[in-house]
């Protein structure tokens, strides 16, 4: 019970990632609230409060953060992806992705931390695609590298009181990974290709990450802030030379 009595609230918890943490949150005895822009959201674990919110609308955010008060652990999960290269992306685009991904988080960030007591934690999910680019997704990984600075000015900016870490996942299983493997000519070839770069032979799952969040967001983790942490099975520790042909 490693989050016993604390007060969590997760982003874009309907599915996927989100979904992950907040079971695993409320599995170590944490008090979970949730959001997303879905009216409701069934199925969720007993206690977990669901909220609808478009982390992107700051007025919006600014009502919740004065409705919950203090939070003792924030999880910026909620996020989108436009599979287009920079000069096919549209205004429509970047409202989407950076509102959500960017703004999102700074929204959330800025409206949470006043009321948040000594000791509080952020946790951003970033991406390893702020870190390199993945093809045809050039507003994503500029998102997520916004994210991953954010992390470092919070973690500065906010240190000792708080304490401000970033997740960088590789490929997870979740709708998002089914997306990008659509978009190519043989998906099935493409899916083979990716899995033999991964040290671990697989992709990641929602639970893979949600075991990383619980650890920064306990007290176990109490000297690590303002890093980004990449968990991603090895993926971008290898060479891009293809395995088996050295």
């Amino acid at each position: 019970m490693r989050l016993d009595g604390k007060r969590a609230l997760v982003t874009g918890g309907r599915q996927g990632i989100g979904r992950a943490i907040v079971e695993r949150f409320v599995a170590e005895g944490a008090q979970v609230i949730t959001c997303g822009r879905d009216a409701d959201c069934p199925g969720l674990p007993d206690g977990v409060t669901w909220h609808r919110l478009d982390v992107a609308d700051a007025a919006r955010v600014d009502d919740l953060a004065r409705q919950l008060g203090a939070i003792d652990i924030l999880v910026n999960n909620a996020g989108v992806q436009v599979e287009k290269t920079t000069i096919d992306s549209t205004d429509a685009d970047w409202d989407l992705v950076i509102g959500v991904n960017a703004r999102g988080v700074f929204n959330m960030c800025r409206a949470f931390i006043p009321a948040m007591p000594a000791g509080g934690v952020i946790i951003n999910i970033g991406s390893i695609s702020g870190n390199m680019a993945d093809p045809s997704m050039a507003l994503y990984n500029a998102s997520k590298a916004f994210v991953h600075g954010l992390t470092r000015s919070i973690a500065v900016d906010h240190g000792p009181a708080i304490r401000c870490n970033a997740i960088c996942p590789g490929w997870i299983e979740t709708g998002m990974l089914g997306a990008a493997f659509d978009m190519a000519e043989q998906p099935e070839a493409a899916r083979n290709d990716a899995l033999s770069r991964h040290a671990m032979r697989r992709f990641g799952q929602p639970r893979d990450i949600a075991n990383m969040a619980l650890w920064l967001a306990s007290d176990e983790s109490g000297f690590a802030t303002g890093q980004c942490f990449t968990v991603d099975g090895g993926l971008t520790a290898a060479s891009p030379v293809q395995p088996g042909l050295f």
